[in-house]
Parts: structure tokens; C-alpha cells; sequence
């Protein structure tokens, strides 16, 4: 079978390359074409954009970039239709596949199957309309948007486990690095400070937002050692525009090895909550907006959701202190890392929180299961 793949972001790589590596274990004549990134082209097929070149956020960036944006849907429709795919994946990044999608469906090209299904219970929840008309299936990697979409949509999803819980859990059976051999890979020998992970964020507006409160606080707490985690796509000399003068160490491709040495962690609102939460690291979640009081308001009204990150919106309850739009502040974030790092019976409680996470997610191998699902289907489909 033929797949066409697409992706929008770093995350999106690294869970399709997943998928593509067992689409292969139950297609063995699979093959792929795609709008994704490094991860994905090492699991074969051809690559047609890289999604760096697509990942744009927040209504600035957007309109700066509209005719580029524009051009890059132009050029995915016509390949598709050129290509002509026995199935469109499409991964996440919902502005820009969602309009993929009812380019592929009003065409009869293929079917569309949505692996990582866009958060509309969450924000755009009118965009069920597109979803119902435009999506073959839905694969879902969290479990609570089956009652979303079955319940109050009535539209039949899968949920087919959680592809961090299998990254993770992966990366804890195979990674056994003791903190000072790690130390000393990284030339910190002889610093035994407790190490403080700052994720913030993988686009360079979020890094913009949030890191410099984070190293406001840094700086306010030199007993500790702070560490970022580089994000793929953003090139170090971007970094160095925050970091220089600063006593912060900074590592690329090693999220999960840093968090895995670390005692506590402030983390920008997405997939790196969830991962923090799996390595079990006490962390609160930061996300600065610009015209707070405002988006805060908004938030309250609007959102059809309590929280914001992932773990809260699992466990269907507070297991992390969530400082977003209004409740963002230097003064915030220090005080709630004092209590991360300081308040013993704080940090376990958020940690038998984490574990409540963990059995909500489940133990099924998410690409795994919804590659079997696709294969089957669209072997269905031909015979």
C-alpha cells in the first residue's frame, strides 16, 4: 500500500516515524510519502518538505508567513493527487490537515485516517462538522476523548493507547546512566547540585514567552543547577540570545535522560507535561500569553476544558500547579519550584498523581495498534 504521510512539528516526526516502522511489520510492501522530518525519512520512503519549513505559530507569525503557508497546502494537494495514495495519515497540526483532509475526501482520492486527533474538546469544538465529513477514522492517543467524540458527537473513534507512555517506558528499560556518569559526559563533573529541567517549548515564540521567567527564577536560586532542553528544530545560537551571561547549561536530543536526572522541572503546557509526569519529575506547568488578563478571561469562558496540560486533563483533576496567561508571573514560578524542590510531602503527592496517569493510559503500543488498525482496514478496503 501507499501512504501519504503529514506532519507539522517535531512531536509529529517522532510519532509517525513510529507508525511507519510498523505499518512496515503489517504491510510488507508499504511505502511512504511525505510532509515530516529526519525521523521519518530514516524509516524509508521519500520526504517532500521537511516540516521545519511549516512550523509556524500565534497570528503574527501566521500572517507574515501566509503566502508560504499557502504555498506549501498548494503544493501537498497536488502531490497527493499525483501520488494518488491508497491512504492520507494525517498526524496532529489540524490548521493546516484538517484542510488537507476535505481537499482529499471532496476528491475521492483515499481514505483519510487521523492518527493523534485534533483537541477540539478543548478549543474549535465546531470543527467536528469538518472531522465527521472529511475523516475516514480517527485514532485517538488520549482516553478521554472517547466520551468526547462517542458520547457528545457520536462519532467512533479508536483509542489506541498513548505513544509517550511507550516512548517513555522504552526509554526507561533501555537508559541506565547514573547521575555522575552523566555529570561528567556533559563536563559537570564535581557539580552535585539538584538539577532543574526547563522545558520551553519546541517554536521559537514559546521559547520567547516563557524561558526568560524561567531564568528570572533561575537566577534567583544558584543552590540549584539549571539545564535546558534544546528543542530540535531551534538552532543554539537562537538560545544563545537568552543564555548568554547566565549561568544555565543547555543539552539537545537527551529530553528524557535530562528529566531523568533531574528533581524538578518547569515545563511549557503540551507533550512535555505528559513526559514529565511519566519519569515521574515534579514539575509545574508555565505558559505565558501576551494580553494575559485578557486570555485568562477568555480562558475561564471559552475553554470547554479545566486544564490546560495533559496530565491535569488525564487524571480529570489538579496533579500539577498550572501557571497560564493570568496566573503567569516570575512570583509564581518561584514559589511553586521552592515548593517542587523543598516540600517533600508536595512532590509526593504530585507523584501518586502521576501514577493515576499512568494506569488512565493504559499498556497498549499505540503505533503499534493503529498500524495493525489501518493495514487491516484498507486490506479490507481492496479485497
Amino acid at each position: 500500500m501507499r501512504y501519504y504521510l503529514i506532519v507539522g512539528e517535531a512531536s509529529g516526526d517522532l510519532h509517525a516515524s513510529h507508525l511507519m516502522h510498523y505499518l512496515k511489520k503489517y504491510d510488507s510492501k508499504a511505502q511512504f510519502r511525505f510532509f515530516g522530518g529526519d525521523l521519518m525519512s530514516a524509516e524509508g520512503g521519500e520526504r517532500v518538505k521537511h516540516y521545519r519549513e511549516m512550523a509556524y505559530m500565534g497570528f503574527i507569525p501566521v500572517i507574515t508567513h501566509l503566502p508560504t503557508i499557502l504555498g506549501n497546502m498548494k503544493r501537498c494537494k497536488r502531490d497527493i493527487a499525483e501520488w494518488a495514495p491508497d491512504a492520507v495519515i494525517l498526524v496532529d497540526y489540524p490548521g493546516f490537515n484538517l484542510k488537507i483532509a476535505k481537499y482529499v475526501h471532496s476528491h475521492r482520492i483515499a481514505p483519510v485516517y487521523y492518527y493523534i486527533s485534533p483537541k477540539i474538546w478543548a478549543w474549535k469544538e465546531y470543527r467536528i462538522k469538518n472531522i465527521k465529513r472529511d475523516v475516514d477514522q480517527l485514532f485517538s492517543i488520549l482516553p478521554f476523548e472517547e466520551e468526547f467524540f462517542h458520547l457528545r458527537h457520536q462519532y467512533p473513534i479508536h483509542y489506541v493507547g498513548n505513544p509517550t507512555a511507550d516512548e517513555v517506558n522504552d526509554f526507561l528499560t533501555h537508559y541506565h546512566e547514573s547521575d555522575e556518569e552523566w555529570h561528567a559526559r556533559h563536563g559537570w563533573t564535581g557539580d552535585s547540585r539538584p538539577v532543574v529541567a526547563l522545558l520551553a517549548g519546541s517554536r521559537r515564540q514559546e521559547i520567547k514567552d516563557n524561558l526568560p521567567a524561567m531564568l528570572t527564577v533561575a537566577s534567583r536560586h544558584p543552590q540549584w543547577h539549571y539545564v535546558v532542553a534544546g528543542a530540535p528544530s531551534i538552532d543554539r545560537q537562537y538560545y544563545d540570545t537568552f543564555l548568554t551571561g547566565k549561568n544555565v547549561d543547555i543539552v539537545y536530543d537527551e529530553t528524557y535522560a535530562l528529566l531523568a536526572h533531574s528533581s524538578a522541572a518547569l515545563v511549557t503546557s503540551g507533550t512535555a507535561t505528559l513526559e514529565t509526569a511519566l519519569l515521574g519529575v515534579p514539575q509545574t506547568v508555565c505558559y505565558r500569553t501576551a494580553m494575559a488578563p485578557l486570555v485568562g478571561w477568555l480562558k475561564r469562558r471559552l475553554l470547554h476544558v479545566e486544564f490546560v496540560s495533559l496530565v491535569n486533563l488525564v487524571a480529570g483533576r489538579e496533579v500539577v500547579k498550572e501557571l497560564v496567561a493570568d496566573t503567569f508571573s516570575v512570583e509564581a514560578i518561584d514559589s511553586e519550584l521552592r515548593r517542587l524542590m523543598e516540600d517533600h510531602d508536595y512532590r509526593k503527592r504530585m507523584t501518586e498523581g502521576y501514577q493515576q496517569v499512568q494506569n488512565a493510559l493504559g499498556t497498549d503500543k499505540a503505533p503499534d495498534k493503529a498500524a495493525q488498525l489501518m493495514a487491516s482496514m484498507l486490506q479490507k478496503k481492496k479485497s
